[in-house]
């Protein structure tokens, strides 16, 4: 499935936002444009410096609010990778899983799994009542495959340096 265009998840938020009685501040519309437009995972922290430079006043306390807030509705959701903060990335309407590339962090939607045999095997041996599900595939994306690969012929062909040859 394609991802949505960053006018229609604003759009989208917008309304859910205000539907719950959120109001739409400047500072929280330029959170909201940051992370729509974006087809990468991003930290708290990347979010706040480009939404700064749309809105001057931003907190770094209203990036983490919104982001709360963001969550709690459904509309964005936390990546998971190792060595990093929490990053974050749009959800799209449907059931959505994520590709996610760990070294330059951008995000691919994918649908449809076959889990509901394991979930149904897992909850019936745990008694544990699977209320849902999310996945998350993490590795290299085409593009940063064949750089990491083209480093490491570069490295092959490079002569060895002195503490190399010892």
């Amino acid at each position: 499935m394609a991802a949505s265009s960053a006018e229609e998840r604003l759009a989208r938020w917008t309304t859910a936002l205000q539907q719950r009685g959120y109001r739409l501040t400047v500072a929280r519309r330029a959170v909201l444009e940051v992370l729509a437009s974006s087809d990468r995972a991003l930290e708290a922290t990347q979010i706040f410096d480009v939404a700064r430079k749309r809105y001057a006043r931003l907190g770094l306390v209203t990036v983490y609010r919104t982001l709360e807030t963001m969550l709690t509705l459904g509309l964005v959701q936390r990546v998971h990778c190792d060595a990093q903060c929490a990053t974050y990335v749009a959800t799209e309407p449907g059931h959505q899983h994520l590709l996610v590339c760990r070294r330059c962090g951008r995000v691919w939607y994918f649908s449809g799994d076959d889990l509901e045999d394991l979930m149904h095997t897992v909850a019936s041996e745990s008694g544990f009542a699977v209320e849902d599900h999310w996945l998350q595939l993490v590795g290299l994306c085409a593009e940063c495959r064949r750089a990491e690969e083209e480093s490491d012929e570069e490295r092959k062909r490079a002569p060895l340096s002195y503490s190399q040859q010892k």
